[in-house]
C-alpha cells in the first residue's frame, strides 16, 4: 500500500509576527535601561562643577592636533567613565594646547578647556573606558576639575606627535605631571 501523502505545514504567521514584536520590544527595553544607567551615573557625577570658560585671549598655539576624543574617567580608574557635563561623549576632537592651557574643540559635542594651572600630566598608555589600543596608542591627559582628577583619552591622526603632546604637558604641569606620572606607573 502507498504511504498516506502529507501536505506541507502551514507557517503559523500570526506565532512568527508575535515572537518579531516580542524581540523588538525585548532590544527596545535593554537600550532604555541602557540610556538609564547614563543618566543615573550623569547624576552621580553631579557634583563636578561647570566645566571652565575658555578665557578670550588663549595665546599662541604651542601644539595643535587633530584626532578623536574617547572620553573622560576618573584618574588612575581607566573603567570609571565621567558622563557629566558631556564628558562620555566620543567625537572628533581638535585639540590646542597654549601657555593658558588645553582648548579641546568637538564638532557635535560640547567643547571644553583645561586652565593651565589644572593640568597634572600626560603619558602614554593603552587604553581608557570603551577603547583599548596598542602599547602606547592613547595620549592620556590629567587634570583637576573641582578637586577631582580626571584623565581623558586622545588618539591623534597622526600618533607620532602625541609623545611631543606628553613632554610638553609634563612640562607645563611642572612637578604635577611628574607625580601624576610616576602615581599611574605605580599603580595608584
Amino acid at each position: 500500500m502507498a504511504a498516506a501523502q502529507k501536505s506541507q505545514e502551514v507557517t503559523d504567521w500570526a506565532a512568527r509576527a508575535g515572537w518579531v514584536v516580542g524581540l523588538l520590544l525585548f532590544i527596545a527595553l535593554l537600550y532604555w535601561l541602557m540610556r538609564q544607567g547614563w543618566k543615573w551615573r550623569g547624576t552621580l557625577q553631579g557634583d563636578l562643577p561647570e566645566l571652565p570658560q575658555r578665557p578670550a585671549q588663549v595665546g599662541e598655539p604651542l601644539l595643535e592636533a587633530a584626532g578623536r576624543y574617547h572620553g573622560s574617567t576618573s584618574a588612575g580608574q581607566w573603567l570609571d567613565r565621567i558622563v557629566a557635563h558631556g564628558l562620555g561623549t566620543r567625537s572628533r576632537a581638535e585639540l590646542i594646547l597654549t601657555d593658558e592651557g588645553l582648548q579641546v574643540r568637538r564638532p557635535g559635542a560640547e567643547d571644553f578647556f583645561v586652565p593651565a594651572g589644572q593640568l597634572r600630566g600626560a603619558r602614554l598608555d593603552t587604553g581608557i573606558a570603551g577603547k583599548v589600543l596598542t602599547e602606547g596608542g592613547l595620549l592620556i591627559v590629567t587634570w583637576e576639575l573641582g578637586g577631582r582628577r580626571l584623565d581623558s583619552g586622545f588618539r591623534f591622526d597622526h600618533s607620532a606627535a602625541q609623545a611631543e603632546w606628553v613632554e610638553k604637558i609634563n612640562a607645563m604641569s611642572g612637578d604635577n605631571g611628574v607625580a601624576a606620572t610616576q602615581q599611574h606607573k605605580e599603580g595608584a
